[in-house]
This record gives C-alpha cells, sequence and structure tokens, in this order.
C-alpha cells in the first residue's frame, strides 16, 4: 500500500504547475494539508527604520488544513520569524467554514520586549465578535456587536483565501469589510493584471490581486497584495503584507505539503 501511495503522490506532484516545479517539491504529511515556506524581507522607503524594531529578512510558512472526516472547517496560519538569532515572530490564524466564512481570527507577535495575542470569535446568530486580547501589559475580554448591514468579515487570510478560490470571479473592484485588531475596515478587492515571474530560475505565469482601503473616514492602516500561479492551483508564490509604515514581502521558496494538489480537483 505504501508503493501505490507514494506512486499516486508522485503523479501529482508531476502533474504539478509551473509554480510548484519553480519551487522545492516535498510531498509529505496528509493528504488535506498544504505548506508553503517562504523567505521575506521588508520592503518600502521606511522599511530601514522598521528594521532597528524588527527584523529586515527571515523565514516563514503559511499552512492551510483543509476539511476530512475528521475536520469540518478549514484552518490556515502564516507563521514569520527573523533571521537576526532572536525568537520573536509574527503569526496570523483563522478558521473557516465551509463557505468561507470566518468564523475565529488571531494575530499574535512577540519582539524584543513587546507582545501581544488578540483572537476573536464570530458569532454570525447573536451577531456578536467576543474578543480576547494580552499584551505585556494587560489581559482585556471584551464582547460588542457586529454591523447589521454586514454578513460576514474577513481578514487577512480568509481575504487571500478568498481570492485564491475565487479568482476566476473576481473581474472588477469588490467592496467589502477586512477586521483587523479589533476593528472592521472598509477595504476594495481588485485585480492587480498579469505578470510573469521568475522563481529559482522559472518563469511562472502570475495573476495578481490587491486589498487596499476603500474611500471613506475610517482609513485602514494596512494593505495586501497576492500573486497566485496563473492555473487552477492558484500557488500564492508572493504575498506583501504592508501595516502602517512598512511592508513584509514574502516569496515562495519550497513547498513542505501538497494538499494543494488534491484541493482544488
Amino acid at each position: 500500500m505504501r508503493v501505490l501511495r507514494n506512486v499516486a503522490v508522485l503523479a501529482l506532484a508531476l502533474a504539478a504547475p509551473v509554480a510548484a516545479s519553480a519551487a522545492e517539491l516535498n510531498c509529505s504529511g496528509p493528504s488535506n494539508v498544504e505548506e508553503f515556506h517562504y523567505r521575506w524581507h521588508l520592503r518600502g522607503g521606511l522599511g530601514w527604520i522598521a528594521g532597528f524594531i524588527f527584523p529586515r529578512t527571515g523565514s516563514g510558512f503559511l499552512k492551510t488544513t483543509y476539511p476530512n472526516s475528521e475536520k469540518s472547517t478549514i484552518s490556515s496560519e502564516l507563521m514569520v520569524t527573523g533571521n537576526n538569532g532572536t525568537s520573536g515572530f509574527y503569526n496570523y490564524q483563522s478558521e473557516i467554514d465551509g463557505s468561507g466564512k470566518t468564523l475565529s481570527t488571531y494575530h499574535g507577535y512577540a519582539w524584543g520586549k513587546k507582545s501581544r495575542k488578540e483572537r476573536t470569535v464570530f458569532d454570525y446568530v447573536k451577531r456578536l465578535a467576543r474578543m480576547h486580547k494580552e499584551t505585556t501589559a494587560a489581559t482585556e475580554d471584551t464582547v460588542r456587536l457586529l454591523p447589521k448591514d454586514e454578513p460576514e468579515f474577513r481578514d487577512i487570510l480568509t481575504a487571500i483565501h478568498y481570492m485564491r478560490t475565487n479568482a476566476d470571479q473576481i473581474t472588477a473592484p469588490i467592496t467589502t469589510m477586512i477586521y483587523m485588531d479589533g476593528k472592521e475596515y472598509p477595504v476594495i478587492f481588485r485585480p492587480a493584471g498579469r505578470q510573469v515571474f521568475t522563481i529559482h530560475d522559472q518563469r511562472v505565469n502570475a495573476i495578481g490581486f490587491d486589498i487596499v482601503d476603500a474611500p471613506g473616514e475610517k482609513k485602514w492602516p494596512g494593505g495586501v497584495q497576492v500573486w497566485l500561479s496563473d492555473d487552477a492551483r492558484r500557488i500564492p508564490f508572493r504575498i506583501t503584507i504592508t501595516e502602517n509604515f512598512a511592508s513584509m514581502q514574502l516569496d515562495l521558496d519550497t513547498i513542505n505539503a501538497c494538499g494543494f494538489l488534491n484541493a482544488r480537483k
């Protein structure tokens, strides 16, 4: 049985798109898990200032666990760490139901003497957001009402998941809400065009999407740009996340679990 399973994995790997072959491919682990490993660096005019507080380069992974017989939801996690020998990290986690609705969101970091953890669980029936926040100074639990005119919310990870699963339908700007640091912000999902990138000496056709602040009074202090392989797998080989005055660019390096080969059959 092990031989047959290995043959099946090899056949799937050979059928993978160019974006997969451009990165080191290591199909191991459960068949419902995909894990993309990245190298990242700070970019932008003020990135060097952030480098005095945070590392300027590092590594990270984007891991997605799809439903199986033991699990009915989709779990997504983005973890980044620095290359400066510290134990600091930056972490996002999301839980998504089968329709793509965000059930919970988590955002945490620890760099130097500062740390923060914040988790929000959405109760769409009672229209409540239950938040738990921990910082170096205090711990806080709050509950507040969700806006009545918003059927659901997305964070950064569930927004990326939405773009991967709906790339063909996003042909014009879409106005929606994104949730970050306990607040909702009006944003726009919009196509960013098509380009050809070179990854590990391989040329990759890509389709891009931006998440930008929507016009209005409440300004989102962030931004996201994602470049996906232009094929059915929609592998996210470049992700740029902007918060306040600095941007972090993550570029695909290796693929350490190949659930993506089955996720969009």
